[in-house]
């Protein structure tokens, strides 16, 4: 039974920022943005689209929020052929964003892979960011049992990423929504498309270093940080060590969500909006 809120059909008009890379080539990063007020910029895991806020997004724009919701360079409606694929880039990616959006600073969303991405934007442009939210966060390389490097071995390799990627999916979503089939087939669908199962798997050969080293630069930013983790998140041997670890690094407090998986956007999108509301210095509902 599904713990999600539905949602709107109405799907936001595809919007491109123009990114050009170090060898002269310009690509683009699709968003959508919608709403009005303060503004949250929404960033997804890897392997996932923007799609992922489906249910996240509704509630904030209600809420009274700006909301901006991004695909990162390679998946979704962003093109590929970029020259970088990793999570560094896409926090440059992000400020880049955010300073097109030119509304000032954002919270910032960021699950999974994007949590790293959010580390290098507080601890680089803390100007850029009122408050941070990093689910599900990945921001360093955890060690890996035998089984997971095999798998991260196997992964790399574009014509086995997809196989590897979308068996391990379901385990990402103890609380299934609704419309799973549906948007697993959505995502399937993306990563057919030319180019961008390549594009993910040079993500999957990306290291979280670069991010862990600047954990501290972070901390000392003064930016608001929030760590959400689901209790029931497969991704971690153990989720509720990993996001005190994240905590400690960050000075930051932690939000543990029973029974929700590696995308709390998905199965806990009544709680996410809460806790961005208590996070946010500019809450729609506290401003006057």
């Amino acid at each position: 039974m599904s713990t999600a809120t539905p949602h709107s059909t109405e799907r936001p008009t595809t919007r491109y920022l123009p990114v050009r890379s170090a060898d002269g080539s310009t690509h683009r990063i699709a968003y959508d943005d919608q709403g009005t007020g303060p503004v949250v910029l929404l960033a997804p895991g890897m392997g996932d689209i923007r799609g992922t806020f489906r249910f996240l997004a509704p509630m904030l724009v209600a809420a009274g929020y700006r909301v901006v919701t991004t695909d990162y360079r390679g998946l979704g409606e962003s093109d590929t052929g970029f020259d970088g694929y990793s999570s560094e880039v896409t926090g440059s990616d992000l400020a880049a964003l955010i300073r097109h959006l030119d509304a000032g600073p954002v919270l910032l969303y960021g699950n999974s892979y994007t949590a790293a991405s959010a580390v290098h934007v507080i601890a680089d442009n803390p100007e850029l960011v009122r408050g941070v939210v990093l689910a599900g966060p990945f921001v360093r390389d955890a060690p890996a049992t035998l089984v997971g490097r095999i798998g991260t071995a196997l992964i790399v390799r574009p014509f086995l990423t997809g196989a590897i990627w979308f068996a391990w999916w379901p385990k990402m979503f103890p609380k299934r929504p609704a419309d799973y089939d549906e948007y697993l087939a959505s995502v399937k669908a993306n990563l057919k498309e030319p180019g961008r199962m390549q594009a993910y798997a040079k993500m999957c050969a990306g290291s979280h270093s670069p991010a862990e080293a600047k954990l501290p630069r972070a901390k000392a930013s003064g930016v608001p940080i929030l760590v959400v983790m689901g209790t029931a998140d497969a991704d971690f041997p153990d989720a509720t060590v990993e996001a005190r670890w994240v905590g400690e690094q960050l000075g930051a407090p932690v939000e543990l969500l029973d029974g929700s998986g590696h995308h709390p956007q998905v199965d806990a999108p009544q709680q996410v909006t809460a806790l961005i509301l208590g996070l946010d210095p500019q809450s729609p509902t506290t401003e006057k």
